[in-house]
């Protein structure tokens, strides 16, 4: 299982002087864009496939708090993802140092074309970097409807 090491720090609290939410999509979005630098799909690939990663949705599930100074780790899993990668989802895991779990997150995105601004499959050689994570048990086959499970849709004025 993929896993960044983070040390909890001053600007990452919120009133309550527990990591803030915003860090831990924060501290996620690290841990994903780290995976991909590693395995050679960084910035200039995104670039050069005129490519950019999309969150549909983020669904954060807080189980103890996090305090400022102590040593986390972040995990990083496949849940699912589209025959052709151009829907994804992740499930991050947040453990404290004695591997205590702390708060999941289950993400949903995609990935768009940067000059059509319309979603697209993903080249073969990043699809196979995705493909590769360790994936969570109950792992599934994405579709479009998939994307629509929460019913939600936009509504104007």
């Amino acid at each position: 299982m993929y896993i960044k090491n983070f040390e909890v720090r001053w600007n990452d609290l919120d009133a309550n002087r527990h990591l803030a939410n915003s860090s831990y999509i924060n501290y996620m979005s690290h841990t994903r864009l780290s995976y991909f630098m590693e395995k050679g799909f960084d910035q200039k690939g995104m670039v050069k496939n005129n490519i950019g990663p999309v969150v549909f949705y983020e669904h954060m599930f807080y189980f103890k708090e996090i305090f400022p100074g102590e040593p986390i780790r972040v995990s990083l899993e496949l849940k699912g993802l589209s025959e052709g990668g151009m829907y994804f989802e992740f499930q991050h895991n947040f453990y404290n140092a004695e591997g205590k779990n702390m708060a999941r997150c289950i993400m949903m995105g995609g990935w768009i074309d940067l000059t059509t601004r319309k979603l697209r499959d993903l080249p073969e050689s990043l699809f196979l970097v995705i493909n590769s994570l360790d994936k969570t048990e109950d792992f599934k086959i994405l579709t479009k409807e998939d994307t629509r499970k929460f019913k939600q849709f936009p509504s104007d004025l």
